[in-house]
């Protein structure tokens, strides 16, 4: 119930934000202001110094708010899943599929989400229980080849990440996407300190993505 519960909020944020940072306490910040818009999908980063003391800080400080979800990504091996899971994480996000990191996430029922870019690899993938694949970089395909994999893989669930902005978001959605992951279009802001206006673009994510899923 639980990896069926993470999968379900993961789906119906449709947007999860990848906060990558300089800090931790930048990394917090940003997440806080994501989640205050309406983004509550939070995937945060292993390229953040301390990233499993973000996620153990973010996930005690949000216990008590059903809708959101933390998760981690840039895991690259089995060890550093682990480490996540252990600080707390409820999803796993990496560029490429590991085998090892697929093992233990099925141990302890938290989602999969690894980054492929063809067939052959999301066919992998799906073979060893990934429930969502990541097609990275988004930006390298566009939209329409949600469409395109979807034919000859129709139970896979894809979630763009790279290149997905708010002109483009409702295409990925009304093409099949489940969900993307957005990251520098969304908490750029964060450079100058701005993290009312990461806010801001939380909220137009998420309506387009509403729009987009209603459609």
């Amino acid at each position: 119930m639980k990896k069926t519960n993470t999968l379900s909020k993961l789906i119906n944020c449709g947007v999860v934000a990848v906060v990558r940072a300089d800090r931790e306490e930048e990394a917090i910040k940003i997440s806080q202001a994501c989640i205050k818009g309406g983004v509550t999908g939070i995937e945060i980063t292993f390229t953040i110094q301390r990233a499993e003391e973000v996620i153990r800080e973010l996930v005690d400080l949000y216990k008590g708010d059903n809708r959101v979800v933390v998760g981690a990504g840039t895991v690259l091996d089995v060890t550093t899943a682990r480490l996540a899971i252990l600080a707390g994480a409820r999803f796993i996000v990496s560029p490429n599929f590991d085998l090892e990191t697929a093992k233990i996430c099925n141990l302890y029922q938290i989602p999969y989400v690894p980054g492929c870019m063809t067939i052959s690899e999301m066919k992998r993938a799906l073979e060893f229980g990934a429930d969502i694949i990541k097609l990275f970089p988004g930006d390298a395909f566009g939209p329409r080849v949600v469409k395109a994999v979807k034919a000859p893989l129709p139970q896979v669930n894809l979630m763009p990440t790279g290149g997905v902005s708010l002109d483009n978001i409702g295409e990925w959605i009304q093409n099949g996407a489940v969900a993307v992951g957005v990251g520098g279009n969304l908490i750029a802001p964060a450079k100058n300190g701005d993290y009312e206006k990461i806010t801001e673009l939380a909220q137009v994510y998420k309506q387009k993505f509403i729009e987009a899923r209603d459609a």
